[in-house]
């Protein structure tokens, strides 16, 4: 285990950077700290105990005082053997305006505003079923020119489980009048797959079984 007095500064820091509005930290507090999980806005909540019990977890331990007394990071020795499971990935998308960004996401594709974070918001995530897309604000261009389109450079890719949903999804997008950047089409490794324009030049794909 780390040096004690390290983890003290890891937590100070943690408070610190959630206090300058350092955007990944949010995520990092949901994703250890449970009962933060559902909450948009945590700014005025989390205090230096908070932060601490989020060190203590990362390190294994139940909380703080658990991690200081050395007590055991799990009960059930077995559960120690078994190896960590991935549960969820989500794709970064670079944009100029999250407000409008959620916007697009939730009348045109169908996806469901997860969280927006800040005043004005700088970051957020959008969900829909098991896809995630997290919103990054930026506010000069990332990529040069047109090579994304250019290069076909994906932002996200993202999959369903059936011929028919695949399809289904194509005509809903395209009802919505979403811009795409490839019509759906017939791959020759087995997939049928479209690729979708969000308004900042992201190109997001979906695809799924061609039979």
């Amino acid at each position: 285990m780390p040096n004690l007095e390290n983890l003290k500064k890891q937590a100070k820091q943690y408070l610190r950077w959630h206090r300058e509005g350092y955007y990944p930290v949010a995520a990092e507090i949901r994703a250890g700290l449970p009962r933060f999980h559902h909450l948009d806005d945590i700014e005025a909540s989390f205090k230096l105990a908070d932060a601490q019990e989020l060190v203590a977890r990362q390190q294994g331990f139940v909380g703080w005082q658990a991690l200081k007394s050395g007590a055991p990071a799990v009960s059930n020795p077995a559960k120690q053997t078994k190896p960590p499971v991935l549960s969820s990935t989500a794709a970064q998308l670079f944009v100029a305006d999250v407000v409008a960004s959620c916007v697009f996401f939730t009348e045109k594709l169908g996806f469901a505003v997860d969280f927006v974070y800040g005043e004005p918001p700088f970051y957020g995530q959008v969900v829909r079923d098991k896809a995630q897309l997290a919103l990054r604000l930026v506010c000069e261009p990332v990529f040069a020119g047109d090579v994304r389109e250019r290069e076909h450079l994906l932002s996200a890719a993202i999959t369903v489980d059936g011929a028919d949903e695949i399809k289904q999804l194509f005509l809903d997008f395209q009802a919505a009048g979403v811009r795409f950047h490839q019509a759906l089409r017939k791959q020759p490794w087995g997939a049928r797959n479209f690729i979708v324009v969000d308004p900042d030049g992201n190109l997001i794909l979906f695809a799924g079984p061609a039979d």
